[in-house]
């Protein structure tokens, strides 16, 4: 499917001289619209009818949604090969998204409907990552919200969801400033790590730093957990060292005064050709409803993917402590 998908962007890429970026959008779109948009004349009649037929062969529109998202997320690696995109326009693989999931799926209670953000939605293969792999295991409606300040990466987000028919919201913004969502059950999101440029919008941040520029990482955490309904929670893919850097007393400070610390979790180190670039979840719930801190954290690693026995075992620890601890 991802092949006959990319064949239309290809010949579109070539027909409009385009980037590749521009190009699958455009291709999305076709799809989305179910006609081949033209305009001065271009793409030529002979390009319309080879695009049509192959939107007759590729069927998107009868896939399901995890299908579909996986396409997407293929090309997207492709026009970060072919455009040479920066390395921040990475897409979260789907090992963690499906182990963030997981988690969510053990913790938070979806006997009804309910509400999911990402902060940083960029592509938002992460976020229909999730809502796929909730979806499957759930049949509670589930509402989406996506925020995200470059209108590219946006765009991608926008093509993928009305693709995969996802009741997802998207907003072009910047996250530290006031978002335009309700409160939400659960946020979700891969964080950018690096410093905020813009100290002016971090006045009102508990977790800004007294001299120079905040870590964006920080602000974005308080500022999730803002949007959070009372008892909510927050799955976040943040630095493993991030209660070890010198403004961590802060952030502890901060978590303390607004939610429950419930856990932290180390990716696999062999994900990270670099030691000190490790992962780990952050799993944080907003203080009030039914919420209480659990008599132990949630601390450990995930065992390496390729010893599916000790993986099995980590998960059954998981259940347990859910059970003692949030039961």
């Amino acid at each position: 499917m991802f092949e006959v998908f990319d064949q239309g962007t290809e010949i579109l890429q070539s027909a409009l001289r385009s980037s590749y970026l521009d190009a699958m959008l455009e291709n999305a779109e076709n799809i989305i619209d179910d006609q081949v948009a033209v305009e001065d004349g271009v793409p030529d009649k002979e390009t319309v009818d080879k695009l049509q037929k192959l939107y007759r062969e590729l069927k998107l529109k009868d896939a399901d949604a995890e299908t579909i998202r996986q396409v997407i997320q293929l090309s997207f690696l492709k026009v970060i090969r072919k455009d040479a995109i920066q390395a921040n326009h990475q897409m979260t693989p789907d090992t963690i998204g499906f182990l963030m999931a997981y988690l969510i799926e053990k913790i938070v209670n979806l006997k009804r409907p309910y509400s999911i953000f990402d902060p940083a939605v960029g592509t938002g293969n992460l976020l229909t990552t999730v809502i796929n792999q909730l979806k499957k295991s759930n049949s509670q409606s589930v509402k989406g919200y996506g925020i995200d300040n470059d209108q590219a990466m946006l765009e991608v987000a926008s093509a993928s969801v009305a693709l995969q028919r996802l009741d997802v919201d998207l907003f072009h913004q910047d996250s530290i400033n006031a978002l335009d969502i309700p409160e939400c059950d659960i946020a979700v999101a891969d964080l950018p790590i690096g410093y905020y440029p813009l100290d002016e919008n971090t006045k009102n941040y508990q977790t800004r730093a007294e001299k120079g520029h905040s870590y964006v990482h920080h602000l974005l955490v308080e500022q999730a957990m803002n949007y959070l309904r009372p008892g909510g929670f927050g799955v976040f893919l943040v630095p493993s060292n991030i209660f070890q850097t010198k403004e961590s007393q802060s952030f502890v400070k901060w978590i303390q005064s607004v939610a429950y610390l419930q856990g932290l979790i180390n990716l696999p180190s062999e994900l990270f050709a670099n030691p000190n670039a490790q992962k780990a979840i952050l799993l944080l719930q907003r203080h009030g409803g039914n919420s209480k801190q659990a008599v132990k954290v949630l601390l450990g690693e995930f065992p390496s993917f390729k010893q599916p026995k000790e993986f099995g075992a980590f998960m059954q620890e998981i259940d347990q402590w859910v059970k003692t601890n949030l039961g």
